[in-house]
Parts: C-alpha cells; structure tokens; sequence
C-alpha cells in the first residue's frame, strides 16, 4: 500500500479554514477548495515506491491487473474509475448537472470531431465518462438538490412578492409538470441580463427580509449578483445533511453545494454542465439535453452496517463506507479483490503498520491484504465487482 501526496485545489468557492483545520495545519489564508485523492489526469495524487516520486496514475497505466485486479480492469478499464475528494464549500459551488454515460460519450466525440480545445472555456464534455457523485457531510452542509414540485416552487416564488417573478409563477402553475419545469428554466437562462439583474436584486432583498425557508437563497446575491441562477436555484430543493448523512447526485439531477465540509465520491469524470451561479460557460441548448425535468425529493442516505457502514447508491464504479473505530476494538481485515483508497477523517487509525492522521490517505492496490487498527474515522473508497 502507498501512503498519497494530494493536491488541494485552490478554487475561489473554497474554505479558507475547513481543509487546514482538518489537516491540523495554519490556514494560507487563500481558498482551499477541494483536496483529489485518485488517480484523474487533472490532480493526480502522487506516491513513493522507492525509486523516486511518481504519479498514481502512471502507476496504474505501467501494470492495471496488477494494481487494480483483473476482474476490476475488465469490468471497468484500465483505470481507476472513481475520484475521492474532501470539499470544503465556504460560498456556494456553480448549479450544475452531469451527463449520463451516453450523453457524455456523445458530447465528447462531437466536441473532439469539431475541434474544440479540450481546455476550452466553452468546451462542456472533458472525458467521455459520466459523473454520479456522493457527497457525506463531515460538518452540517448544505446544499440544493433535485426540482420542487412546480407548484411549491409556484408557492416560494410568489411568497416573495415580486411583480417580475409572477410570468414564472403562472409558467410553473400550467400542466404538465416536465414541461412547466423546462419553460421556466429555459425563460430564466435565456432572459435578458439587465432585467434579470434587476429582478435577482429585489428578489434577493425580499428573501433576506423574509427569512425562514427564503434564508438558504438570500445569501446567493452576494456571490452571484445579477446572475440567474439565483431564480433557477429557487425550484430546488434545499437540504442540510448532519455529519455521517449523505446525498446521491445521478445524471441530469440540477444540484449545487452551498456551505460544509463533506467527503466526495465520484465516477473518474470532469464533465459538468453550468445552469448558473457562475461566472463560467452556461450552455442553455445543450444543458436543456441534459436536465431531467421531473420533481425530485433529494433522499437523504445513512450508512448501513455494523462494522463497516455503507452508503448505498445504485453505482458500480464506486462504493463508499466508513469505520468508526472506537478504543478498545478488534483489528478488522478489509476485502482485497478490489483496489480501494483509505482516508482518516478523525483520530489516530492505522492501516496495517502505517499511522495515519486525519486528512491522510492510502492507496491499497488490488489483492493486498490489510487491516484497520487504532481509534478513529476512516472512509473506504471502492468499487462493486
């Protein structure tokens, strides 16, 4: 197994505490946004084999079988599939959806065949993966998750009393629902921008004069002036995980982070589609693709088990549990058929004779035999064979 060397990725979104508090390090006083565990081309962690520093990435690419195990690499290629990070949200992330694997496959060769630069503002498809994600709250976080049923998005929108919203509010009142859904985002994304500004502002004003259920969206203004996806947030669904409570994010479901320290899995995928909340690319005709336009309550997972607590999700290329290992307890042997990386979030736990500290991690590569000891917190990230 190979103790990881992780980049910290400094976007403006980030925490300039939440990761440095959990490493036990002074803050640099800049946004440290998320921390990559894995072995995605973008940040890929790095290890110490002996023979100087590499990446985890090049050493999966030298012998796959070897490190990942044959059933894994015929199942899923010769790559790692899945992403672990630590994200530190200090001001709300970009509303976003990710495509289904058809969908992406289809927008990357299509990107690729006209030519687009693959770091392109413009370009939407990075990889030709999909990207379902858990996120598992170390800290309460919140977040905004799936479409309200149109007529309480109706309801909120109108609560807040502001004349220029009322053309959405009757939109969201007509039938059916997938097709209310669709025309308000589309109007909200397409809307001119010196009027829109002007109705963010006074619907922003009013929501902070509210409060109550207005009070998770009042405070987007301040990050995003003017921007639409002040509006379209509104028709999602607000949720606050405690610590240990997860949320499962699949293709075309509208979603966004706004404040918390969580532990995120995800499929090996960079492709992100913006609806707002951002200064970057917003590609309404291909997100309108994308978007799956029904009502969605945001389900609010808990991990099953004694010993090791799962997260289920209806995804293969990922698997993400957590011990808690309380003083006193037995040595408990993981499976070894799948390659998996570690990370302690709390406590002093050890992976075999290797301590770890909390925002540590390890790689164990497929077929090696090991056990978790000590007290603390550790997260498994896998895969389902």
């Amino acid at each position: 197994m190979d103790r990881l060397t992780n980049t910290i990725r400094p976007y403006a979104w980030g925490s300039t505490t939440a990761i440095p508090a959990l490493l036990g390090v002074e803050p640099s006083g800049e946004p440290q946004a998320e921390m990559w565990m894995g072995a995605h081309p973008g940040a890929p962690s790095r290890l110490d084999r002996g023979a100087g520093g590499t990446t985890l990435s090049a050493v999966i690419a030298a012998d796959p079988e070897r490190e990942l195990g044959a059933a894994a690499v015929a199942k899923f290629g010769p790559a790692l599939p899945f992403l672990l990070k630590v994200l530190a949200a200090g001001a709300p992330l970009s509303l976003q959806v990710h495509p289904d694997l058809a969908q992406a496959r289809a927008g990357y060769e299509d990107e690729e065949r006209r030519g687009v630069p693959i770091d392109a503002g413009h370009r939407n498809y990075k990889d030709p993966n999909h990207k379902p994600e858990l996120i598992c709250a170390l800290t309460p976080f919140d977040g905004l998750c799936g479409f309200r049923p149109p007529l309480e998005a109706a309801d909120l929108l109108e609560g807040l009393g502001v004349d220029s919203l009322k053309p959405y509010v009757d939109l969201l009142r007509a039938h059916p629902e997938d097709a209310a859904l669709r025309e308000v985002l589309t109007a909200v994304l397409s809307a001119d921008r010196e009027e829109m500004a002007r109705t963010v502002a006074e619907t922003a004003a009013a929501a902070e004069r509210l409060g109550g259920p207005y009070a998770p969206y009042a405070g987007l203004v301040h990050d995003y002036p003017g921007d639409p996806g002040v509006i379209a947030a509104m028709l999602l669904n607000h949720v606050r995980l405690q610590p240990g409570e997860a949320m499962f994010l699949g293709a075309g479901i509208p979603h966004a982070y706004l404040d918390g320290l969580g532990v995120e899995l995800m499929a090996n995928s960079d492709n992100v589609l913006r609806c707002g909340l951002t200064p970057k690319h917003v590609d309404v005709p291909e997100l309108l693709k994308v978007v799956v336009f029904a009502p969605s309550a945001p389900g609010v997972l808990r991990p099953e088990g004694d010993a090791e607590e799962v997260y289920e999700t209806p995804i293969d290329e990922f698997r993400l549990s957590r011990f808690v290992l309380a003083p006193g307890g037995v040595p408990r042997a993981l499976p070894d058929t799948a390659p998996q990386i570690l990370l302690c979030t709390a406590g002093a736990p050890a992976v075999g004779e290797l301590a770890l500290t909390p925002g540590e991690s390890v790689f164990v590569p497929a077929g090696e035999k090991v056990e978790l000891s000590g007290t603390g917190t550790v997260f498994r990230a896998t895969v389902v064979l």
